[in-house]
């Protein structure tokens, strides 16, 4: 089992103990007719962990997730609740958007959910006053990402990621003003030169699946791909070269870049 992995199988470096974390690429179709928006979160500079870098919603999964998983009685294995649970949690919490849950009808109920997680509520104290209930099928598995400790082991997270589908509808997403200072819709291309440009900074995680993601031309086609290329988790690994050290992952994981010189990547 991955889980188990004492050390990395490629540069057989020790593996630090990692938090687990979830995120949820979001989409929505284009009014534009192109390719589809993705909702990103520009977190504040003084966030220890990607501090200033625009990322998908998401963080830790809570010990409050694994309490409301174990007791949903669903048919994934605990730790893969936990984290759809932290991920449908996260979004709500960073953008004020209800997904992955059904018996969502009152904009006005996820304000008042925000608030009450940001106030210490559990998801599952909301689900349960608003009527809401977790619908799992709705977050596809994308990917799963842990990278080795690099300078700091108290910054490794164990994230996995999933694609979620807002449809022909325009969710207003609203910052939360405490983690992040600034969301916006866009296509992957789009962010991926807004990097470019310097406008916005990403890291190495989100660069990779944002290269990835612009290969599709709407949310049924990234879906079919993630079916073709079940999650394994992604485990990056530096190479050093004669031309230099090189931020890498394994080839196979559908991603159509794969490696970085280390001195240009943002690793968080």
């Amino acid at each position: 089992m991955e889980s188990e992995l004492r050390n990395h199988p490629i540069s057989g470096e020790p593996l630090p103990i990692a938090t687990p974390a979830a995120t949820m690429v979001i989409f929505r179709k284009n009014p534009s007719k192109g390719a589809p928006l993705l909702l990103m979160v520009e977190r504040i500079k003084a966030m220890a962990f990607a501090g200033g870098a625009a990322v998908f919603p998401g963080g830790k999964v809570d010990p409050a997730d694994f309490d409301y998983a174990q007791q949903l009685y669903s048919s994934l294995p605990l730790d893969e609740a936990a984290a759809r649970l932290a991920a449908i949690r996260e979004t709500i919490e960073e953008a004020g958007l209800a997904l992955g849950l059904s018996g969502v009808s009152d904009a006005a109920d996820c304000v008042a959910a925000r608030a009450a997680l940001h106030d210490g509520e559990s998801l599952q104290a909301v689900c349960n006053r608003f009527g809401w209930a977790p619908d799992f099928d709705q977050l596809v598995p994308w990917s799963r990402w842990r990278p080795p400790a690099f300078e700091n082991a108290s910054r490794v997270f164990d994230t996995r990621f999933y694609l979620v589908d807002a449809g022909d509808t325009m969710p207003v997403a609203t910052v939360d003003q405490t983690e992040n200072r600034m969301l916006f819709w866009a296509t992957a291309a789009e962010v991926l030169e807004k990097a470019d440009q310097d406008q916005i900074k990403i890291i190495f995680p989100t660069r990779r699946n944002l290269e990835r993601l612009a290969m599709f031309g709407d949310f049924d086609a990234a879906a079919a791909h993630a079916a073709d290329h079940p999650v394994s988790t992604v485990l990056t690994y530096i190479d050093k070269r004669a031309d230099g050290s090189w931020l890498c992952i394994p080839d196979g994981h559908g991603y159509p870049v794969i490696e970085e010189l280390l001195g240009s990547a943002l690793r968080g």
